[in-house]
């Protein structure tokens, strides 16, 4: 299982840094359109199969390379299942290819409050808030859970 794992991780970091190293006729710093389908996915997650869905979401990523979207996926899969160095990893993928993605920096919080970082959480949420202004459900969704981390660490 972990030998998998690092093969696929190896094979998606030469995917990265072949992609970085070329023009491959991209625009920069977009979301490029992707013919990845992540509705099954998204199923997957919300049944909890997070293993199924990792394992999806690495063969997307090998269609699409570039996915923020399939790189903040794979992030919040792998931090449901508590493997928190690649949760992290795959969140700050998904904001370098897409730094405004309102997703991967709501959960790259969440990821920071699961493993008690208040104060990393808190700048993830300054930058939704200047992304969208407190108007969207990212930054709420991330704001109702830095409340209640600070209402449990206070009455603790």
């Amino acid at each position: 299982m972990k030998s998998h794992f690092l093969t696929r991780l190896n094979m998606t970091l030469l995917g990265l840094a072949l992609l970085m190293f070329s023009s491959a006729g991209f625009p920069a710093g977009g979301n490029y359109s992707s013919s990845v389908d992540l509705e099954p996915i998204m199923d997957l997650l919300a049944q909890g199969k997070y293993q199924t869905a990792i394992d999806r979401l690495h063969d997307a990523l090998d269609l699409d390379p570039d996915n923020p979207d399939v790189m903040s996926l794979l992030g919040y899969s792998y931090r449901k299942t508590q493997n928190y160095e690649n949760a992290q990893t795959f969140y700050e993928w998904a904001l370098r290819a897409e730094p405004d993605h309102r997703g991967a920096n709501e959960y790259l919080g969440e990821l920071y409050l699961e493993t008690n970082q208040l104060d990393k959480a808190v700048e993830q949420l300054q930058i939704l808030d200047n992304l969208c202004r407190t108007n969207c459900k990212e930054y709420s969704k991330l704001k109702q859970m830095i409340d209640s981390f600070q209402q449990s660490a206070s009455s603790s």
